[in-house]
C-alpha cells in the first residue's frame, strides 16, 4: 500500500523520522507540521495548530492521509491519537491513557510495581505533599533521585549527591519549576544507561538497535540533565543476552499489562534502562515515542521500510518483514547546543557550514532548533543541530561526527567532546 503520511513535530527526532519515511518505498507523500528548515528538504511543510485536533483531522480527510505519526509527547498527552482514531484515521502513537507511562512518573512506577517490572524502589508525593516529600528526601540514602511527576522535556530529574541538593530539587519542583504535579523520589541505580525502542501493537513488538544517550550537559557526565547531548547505536552494553532480558523482563510484561488494564499500546515504547554489572536491566523511565537524540543514531543504522513498519503497527498487524537489518554499522550523533542550555541561552544566531559538513556522504546534520529568516539559517532552540555520522566501526562513526562538527559554526556553539567515549 502506498502511504500518505502526516508527521507531527519539529525537532531533530522528527527530522530523522521524516528522512527515514521519505526514503521508504511505501511512502507516496509526506507532510510535516510544523516542521523545520531541515525537514523541509525531506517533506512538504504544512502549518497546522497541533493542539486543534479537528484541524488535524480535517487536513487528513481532505488530503487522503493514510497514516499519522506523532513525534513529540505533548500531543499524545493531550489525546491527539484518540481524536484521530475516532475519525477513522490510522495513528502510530499511543492513546492518552497509555501515554501515562510517560506523562506521569508516579503512574509508571505504580504500573511497574503491579506487573513485576524491575525498577528502583520509590515513593510518590502529590501536589500538596511538599513537606512530606522534603522529609522523605532528607532521610533517604545518597545518592537519591528526585523526579518531577509530569512532563518536563527531559529536564525534570535531579540525581542528588548531598542532602542540600535533594532538598533544593524538591523545593524547586514544588515551586513550579515544571508545573504542579508533585514528585517521585527513588533510589539510585548504578550501571550503564541504555535506550531501547520497541515498535509495538498490543502484545506484538520488534526492537530496533539499542542506543546510549548522554543526558548530562558536561563532559564526563557532569552538570545538569538535558534533553540529551548525543547518542550512539548500537550500544555494546546491550549484548544479545541483555536484549533478551529486556524483552522478557521489561517489554513483554509492560505490553501484556497495558492490554490487561484496557489500554493496549500502539506506537514506540522507549525503554530508558540501567544495565548493572551482571547485565540485568532496570527501568529508569519510559517514554511513549521515539527519543531524541537516540532516534537520529538508531534510524541511521536501520535498513527498513519504516513507513510500512509504522503503518503495520498502527493497523494492528505488525510486519517485521519491513526490516532488512536493525543495525548496519554504527552511528554517532553529537548535539550542537547553544551555550547556557539547559538554562538561559541565545536564539537567532547565524549558522554556517552545514553544506561543508554534509559533503561527507556518511554525515547527516539533523535540524533540532533552527529557523529561516530572509534566506539565512538561524538557531531557534537550546539544542540546535544533531551532527550524525555512520561508519563500519563505532570509532569511524565518532571520528566522522566530530570532523563534521568542526565545519559548522554559530556563536556560542557548545557540544560535549566525549560522546561514545565509554564504549570506546
Amino acid at each position: 500500500m502506498s502511504e500518505r503520511i502526516l508527521l507531527i513535530g519539529s525537532g531533530g527526532r522528527e527530522h530523522a523520522l521524516a528522512k527515514a519515511m521519505a526514503s521508504s518505498t511505501s511512502c507516496d507523500k509526506l507532510w510535516v507540521t510544523p516542521g523545520n528548515p531541515g525537514i523541509a528538504r525531506e517533506a512538504e511543510i504544512v502549518l497546522l495548530n497541533i493542539a486543534d485536533h479537528d484541524a488535524i483531522a480535517t487536513f487528513c480527510h481532505k488530503n487522503n492521509v493514510t497514516l499519522v505519526v506523532v513525534g513529540p509527547e505533548q500531543p499524545l498527552a493531550e489525546g491527539l491519537a484518540d481524536s484521530l482514531r475516532e475519525e477513522g484515521i490510522d495513528v502510530f502513537g499511543p492513546s492518552q491513557q497509555a501515554a501515562q507511562l510517560e506523562t506521569s512518573k508516579g503512574f509508571s512506577k505504580d504500573f511497574m510495581q503491579r506487573h513485576g517490572v524491575p525498577t528502583a524502589p520509590y515513593k510518590r508525593f502529590g501536589a500538596s505533599e511538599h513537606d512530606a516529600a522534603r522529609s522523605y528526601a532528607a532521610g533517604h540514602d545518597l545518592p537519591v533521585v528526585i523526579k518531577y511527576d509530569g512532563l518536563a522535556a527531559g529536564k525534570g530529574v535531579v540525581v542528588a549527591l548531598t542532602r542540600e541538593e535533594a532538598l533544593e530539587a524538591v523545593d524547586a519542583m514544588y515551586a513550579g519549576a515544571f508545573g504542579d504535579d508533585g514528585v517521585v523520589i527513588e533510589g539510585f541505580l548504578a550501571g550503564q544507561e541504555a535506550s531501547v525502542f520497541a515498535v509495538c501493537y498490543g502484545s506484538d513488538f520488534v526492537t530496533l538497535a539499542p542506543a546510549q544517550d548522554h543526558k548530562r550537559v558536561g563532559d564526563g557526565d557532569t552538570g545538569k540533565n538535558t534533553g540529551g547531548m548525543g547518542a550512539y547505536a548500537p550500544a555494546p552494553i546491550v549484548t544479545p543476552a541483555v536484549l533478551d532480558k529486556i524483552h522478557t523482563q521489561v517489554i513483554r510484561p509492560v505490553l501484556d499489562g497495558m492490554s490487561s488494564e484496557g489500554m493496549p499500546f500502539i506506537g514506540c515504547l522507549f525503554c530508558g534502562l540501567m544495565i548493572d554489572n551482571n547485565g540485568d536491566p532496570s527501568v529508569v523511565e519510559f517514554n511513549v515515542r521515539f527519543g531524541d537524540p537516540e532516534t537520529q543514531a538508531v534510524l541511521s543504522v536501520l535498513s527498513a521500510d519504516t513507513a510500512a513498519l509504522f503503518a503495520s503497527a498502527a493497523r494492528g498487524a505488525l510486519d517485521t518483514s519491513c526490516i532488512a537489518s536493525t543495525a548496519i554499522g554504527y552511528a554517532c550523533n553529537v548535539v550542537l547546543a547553544s551555550a547556557g542550555y539547559p538554562d538561559a541561552f541565545d536564539r537567532g544566531l547565524a549558522i554556517t557550514g552545514i553544506d561543508d559538513a554534509e559533503a561527507d556522504p556518511f554525515v547527516t546534520v539533523y535540524h533540532a532548533g533552527t529557523k529561516e529568516s530572509n534566506g539565512e539559517l538561524l538557531s531557534n532552540g537550546g539544542r540546535v543541530l544533531g551532527v550524525t555520522a555512520v561508519g563500519e566501526t563505532l570509532e569511524q562513526a565518532v571520528r566522522r561526527s566530530y570532523e563534521a562538527v568542526g565545519k559548522i559554526a554559530f556563536a556560542n556553539k557548545y557540544f560535549r567532546t566525549d560522546i561514545a567515549k565509554r564504549a570506546l
